[in-house]
């Protein structure tokens, strides 16, 4: 019987590196959600249209402005001047900084760049921070004046109860989009900062 035999080649050992100075750096993976990914794109397309139809909504009632617990009170007049509420300022804020981010992202995308300058991303973490707290907080408000609108004070008949709620329904939602936008900014920037 004629078998060969496996010949055994010894190699040579890398040598060993002396600890962190001489390890290669290692870029992070961009994670879905990110600025300048995929899913950084689809959260910020959810967040505008979310906001968008919130204040479709609001707006498309006739008595919207006139609504005292929607609307500030002017100090010297009882009733309530021709006036924007809460969750409209609040919503038309996420709508402008939502549009103008998702441009960045397509941008992004079509470029091919990432998105990991410190001053950049601290920038949208800095405005995804105060726009989704303005946005839960409008959000909130208006949930409590529904309530008290609907229930306490048994005025549905009068006003538009359904549409104020689907409002700060809607608003609830761009608020649960635009956290992982702000929480994945946050880690980003605090991974960028080590480069």
């Amino acid at each position: 019987m004629n078998v060969s035999r496996p010949a055994v080649h010894p190699l040579e050992a890398p040598p060993l590196r002396d600890g962190a100075e001489n390890a290669p750096r290692v870029r992070m993976k961009d994670l879905q959600g990110m600025p300048g990914t995929p899913g950084g794109l689809a959260l910020r397309l959810c967040q505008f249209f979310f906001a968008l139809i919130s204040l479709c909504v609001m707006l498309s009632t006739s008595d919207f402005p006139t609504v005292t617990a929607f609307c500030k009170k002017n100090i010297n007049k009882a009733s309530c001047s021709c006036c924007t509420s809460y969750l409209v300022a609040a919503l038309g804020l996420q709508s402008l900084w939502s549009f103008s981010l998702a441009a960045v992202d397509i941008y992004a995308l079509l470029v091919r760049r990432h998105l990991r300058n410190p001053r950049v991303v601290s920038f949208f973490t800095i405005g995804d921070g105060i726009t989704s707290t303005l946005t839960f907080a409008a959000a909130c408000a208006s949930a409590g004046i529904t309530v008290l609108i609907g229930n306490d004070l048994d005025k549905c008949a009068v006003n538009h109860c359904a549409r104020f709620e689907s409002a700060t329904a809607m608003a609830f939602i761009c608020w649960f989009v635009a956290s992982p936008s702000f929480l994945l900014n946050y880690w980003s920037l605090a991974v960028s900062a080590n480069y």
